[in-house]
C-alpha cells in the first residue's frame, strides 16, 4: 500500500521499491511497534469489546487479520483466544518478515500463518468457515472497500464476527507552546494535508456501519476509545513522536511556512535541545472507532 497522509499504512499492495521504499517500510515497521507499545491499554480496549462479542474464548478458532503490519493485531487476539490460529494478510514482504520474526520471538509460531496479497485484487482463499476477521486501519486504504466487506462476510461463517477498526487522524503529541516557534504548531501543520487527505483517502474518517448492513453484516456493536496519556520522557513516546512527526514534515514540505518547517526540524533531530527525545512534555492523545459487523446465522 502506498504511503499516503498518515502513518497507519497496513500494506494490502505490492512489496516492491527501492532503497528509499525499503526505508520508509522499515521506519513505518518502527512506528507500528511503537503504537502498538505506547496505546496499549488502548488496543486492549478495543480486543475486550471483541472478546465480548465473540463468544467464549475457545469458540474463536480461526481469524484472519486482514493488513497485519508488524502483527499487533494478530498477538493480541492470538493472546485472548488460545485455542486460536491465525492468517495475518499482508502486502509488504517486509513487513511479513517483520511479523514472524516476531512470532517466533513470542512463541506463537505455530499458530500463525502468514499470506501475501493485495487485497485490491484476487482475495485469498482461506478456507472459509472464519470465526473472526479482524482489520485495523487499513480498510480506508481499500480502492473499493465495499467489495471487500462482501469477501470478508463470504469468508466468515455463520455467526462469525468482523472487527472493524479505524481512525480518523493521527495521533496527537505536541503542547500549544513549545517554547520555540509560534504557538499551535501540530494542528496548523495537520490542516495542511486535508486537502490531499480528501482525495487520497476519502474513506479516511467514514460511517462503516451503512457498508457493513450493506455487506449483509448485521451490527453487533459500535464504540469510539480515546486515550490521552498524561505528559511522559518515555523514549518510547518520545520515538514514536519523532517517526510521526518526520512524516508530517515530509508531507506539508510544500505548503508549510519555513518557520514552521524549521521548528519541525528541531523537533525532530536526534540530539537537538529542542528534540521530541528530550522532552518531557509529550501527551499522546490518539482515538479508535470500533464497529461489529456479524454474518448473520440464517
Amino acid at each position: 500500500m502506498a504511503d499516503h497522509t498518515h502513518h497507519h499504512h497496513h500494506h494490502h499492495g505490492s512489496g516492491h521499491g527501492g532503497p528509499e521504499s525499503a526505508e520508509r517500510q522499515a521506519a513505518l515497521a518502527a512506528m507500528l511497534d511503537l503504537d502498538a507499545e505506547v496505546l496499549r491499554s488502548l488496543h486492549d480496549d478495543v480486543v475486550d469489546l471483541v472478546a465480548a462479542h465473540a463468544g467464549d474464548a475457545g469458540d474463536v478458532r480461526r481469524f484472519v487479520d486482514l493488513g497485519s503490519g508488524t502483527g499487533a493485531g494478530t498477538f493480541a487476539l492470538l493472546s485472548r483466544f488460545p485455542e486460536a490460529e491465525a492468517v495475518a494478510v499482508d502486502g509488504s514482504p517486509m513487513m511479513t518478515e517483520h511479523m514472524l520474526g516476531k512470532a517466533k520471538a513470542n512463541g506463537t509460531a505455530d499458530r500463525v500463518r502468514a499470506v501475501e496479497a493485495d487485497l485490491d485484487g484476487d482475495w485469498p482463499d482461506f478456507g472459509g468457515g472464519l470465526d473472526l476477521a479482524w482489520s485495523a486501519t487499513a480498510m480506508h486504504h481499500m480502492a473499493d472497500p465495499a467489495r471487500a466487506m462482501r469477501e470478508v462476510f463470504a469468508a466468515l461463517r455463520p455467526g462469525g464476527l468482523f472487527a472493524l477498526v479505524e481512525i480518523d487522524s493521527q495521533p496527537r503529541f505536541l503542547p500549544e507552546e513549545l517554547g520555540i516557534g509560534r504557538p499551535g504548531l501540530e494542528l496548523r501543520c495537520r490542516a495542511l494535508l486535508e486537502p490531499q487527505r480528501a482525495v487520497e483517502l476519502p474513506y479516511l474518517g467514514a460511517d462503516w456501519g451503512p457498508l457493513l448492513t450493506g455487506a449483509g453484516f448485521e451490527i453487533a456493536a459500535e464504540r469510539r476509545f480515546e486515550a490521552e496519556l498524561a505528559p511522559t520522557g518515555s523514549k518510547a513516546v518520545g520515538r514514536y513522536a519523532q517517526l510521526v512527526l518526520r512524516g508530517l514534515r515530509d508531507r506539508i514540505a510544500e505548503a508549510a511556512a519555513a518557520e514552521d518547517l524549521a521548528v519541525l526540524d528541531q523537533l525532530t533531530d536526534d540530539d537537538g535541545a529542542h528534540s521530541v527525545l528530550r522532552r518531557a512534555d509529550l501527551t499522546v492523545r490518539a482515538g479508535r472507532q470500533v464497529w461489529l459487523g456479524r454474518r448473520p446465522v440464517k
